[in-house]
């Protein structure tokens, strides 16, 4: 691994003279959560990137060895106003537009914990390889929240309309073996080998053309304006009518409290 060629607070940027693919290590100890420093850290790497003549393939993980990333960063919404919100929607829903827009290869290489936000960041990778140890979900509903409408189409998209929902409507958190399953990990990896293995994974897809990698995901993707500006829409929508709801702060408070100790 070579020097750090960019630190930014919590986004750490490495790897990329020696193989040709960058690594961004999502650094927020202990969960790595994903407050509006890091998502916005995320998608101004992948605009930035995306805007060059020359992106490299980019492996996205977490520091350590427990948690890939335990979603948004609920302490950032403690105390907070519904706008409050609406602007880490919008950093959310940005960064996975930046995601499924980046025309080079995304390879999740997943830690430990990827849930919520994590989930959704997975989903927009070219393909995830996983630890043994790993977990995954959208506890969500179960802590007053709800996941951005992008990430809800996309989980539909790539797990199936019944899967999703499953997953969606009940919150559970599940293990490495039905993630397999679902067709959400493509490979388990040892800790010590998941990153070199991502890289080679990463390398491999960069050596395709690039002009036709780009065309072939993009058609995959599907990105569309209107699509995302309505996807936006119903996020926005959705917060302003939860954040307040009694029963949903109720469940984001226990959550809260139970993180605390």
């Amino acid at each position: 691994m070579t020097e750090d060629i960019a630190t930014a607070g919590v986004l750490e940027l490495s790897g990329i003279d020696e193989s040709g693919v960058l690594i961004a290590t999502m650094d927020n100890p202990p969960a790595n959560a994903m407050n509006r420093a890091l998502i916005r850290g995320l998608t101004e790497l992948f605009v930035d990137l995306a805007s060059g003549t020359d992106a490299p393939a980019v492996v996205l993980t977490g520091r350590g060895d427990r948690f890939f990333t335990a979603g948004g960063d609920i302490k950032e919404l403690e105390g907070a106003e519904a706008s409050e919100l609406d602007g880490r929607m919008r950093d959310f829903h940005a960064l996975l537009t930046a995601l499924d827009r980046y025309p080079r290869p995304v390879v999740g290489a997943v830690n430990g914990h990827c849930v919520g936000g994590g989930m959704e960041l997975a989903l927009f990778t070219d393909g995830v390889l996983a630890v043994d140890h790993a977990r995954f979900g959208f506890p969500e509903i179960n802590h007053g929240l709800l996941p951005a409408d992008k990430g809800i189409q996309r989980a539909v998209k790539l797990l199936g309309a019944h899967t999703a929902r499953n997953l969606l409507l009940t919150g559970e958190i599940f293990g490495i073996r039905r993630a397999v399953d679902i067709g959400l990990v493509e490979r388990v990896v040892e800790p010590d080998r998941l990153l070199t293995v991502a890289v080679e994974r990463a390398r491999t897809l960069a050596a395709k053309p690039a002009v036709l990698y780009a065309a072939l995901k993009w058609s995959v993707n599907k990105p569309v304006d209107e699509d995302d500006g309505e996807s936006l829409r119903a996020t926005l929508s959705a917060a302003e009518n939860y954040f307040d709801d009694p029963a949903a702060a109720a469940a984001r408070a226990r959550w809260s409290g139970r993180r605390d100790r």
